[in-house]
């Protein structure tokens, strides 16, 4: 099969050109990957080159050591995914070692993976590990309602949740972990990935301060969708505080508690705080 007939191939373009219509990714900003199942990159197996060069990855990622992922490309632009994907993005092999990568497939006019690899690899073997392999897609996007928020709250975790839950009822119920916050740091940097994959170890988003957003789920549809309901929600508040400063009525403590119980969800009673 040619890489580009792979049904995981064709949701990643989607889910990359539903970002771009969302306005998520001006210009080469944000980024995607995909860690590959076995069976899927064996179906490819004739279209890929296993002699390209091995690279640093800038980190460790031991638990994925031999895995492959698809990536998009640094400066690539996602407006551009679906209409040049060999050009865009990558199929890329990490060692026995999970230190170093080699490109397989993609970037046909060169090129490296995006500058955010090491974040993003980082993040895949942690959320590989707390979802026992489940976790596939590691999402990050310029939501422009989050990052204003992050100039406006305070920069907590049972902040942002409590608010963003507050916003939509639907929330606690797709991101019921709540979300956490980075505060802002130089992006693409071992810093930055340190800081955001501890995170991920409790949350299945990530805010980045003045930044945007990076989310984590087991499949292109769930992780879209987590975005989606995440900025959504941000797009409320947004315009609430827009009209006044505080609101007249909201959804309360205990009614979070009732909505747990009827959709069966654990809330942590940290965001649960009195207001």
């Amino acid at each position: 099969m040619k890489v580009l007939e792979a049904e995981f191939v064709q949701g990643f373009i989607r889910m990359a050109n539903d970002g771009w219509e969302q306005g998520w990714h001006e210009r080469n900003g944000g980024n995607l990957t995909y860690r590959i199942k076995p069976e899927e990159i064996e179906a490819a197996a004739d279209d890929l080159n296993k002699g390209g060069q091995w690279r640093e990855i800038g980190t460790s990622v031991p638990q994925l050591a031999g895995e492959y992922f698809l990536v998009t490309g640094s400066g690539k632009y996602f407006r551009n995914i679906s209409i040049k994907p060999d050009d865009s993005i990558a199929i890329v092999e990490l060692d026995e070692n999970g230190e170093n990568y080699r490109i397989c497939w993609g970037l046909v006019n060169g090129g490296r993976p995006t500058s955010e690899l090491p974040s993003h690899l980082m993040n895949h073997e942690v959320k590989k590990i707390a979802s026992k392999g489940k976790h596939r897609v590691i999402y990050h996007a310029h939501t422009t309602n989050v990052i204003a928020l992050s100039f406006v709250l305070p920069l907590k975790d049972e902040i942002f949740t409590r608010e963003l839950w507050e916003m939509a009822t639907e929330c606690p119920v797709v991101f019921p972990d709540g979300v956490g916050v980075v505060d802002w740091m130089v992006p693409g940097g071992r810093e930055i990935a340190v800081a955001t994959s501890e995170l991920m170890k409790k949350y299945d988003v990530a805010i980045w301060a003045h930044h945007g957003i990076f989310c984590s789920g087991e499949d292109f549809d769930l992780t879209f969708g987590l975005m989606h309901t995440v900025e959504k929600s941000a797009e409320i508040l947004v315009k609430t505080l827009s009209m006044r400063p505080d609101k007249l009525q909201t959804i309360t403590a205990q009614n979070f508690r009732d909505l747990a119980v009827d959709f069966e969800v654990t809330l942590p009673e940290e965001f649960l705080y009195e207001k």
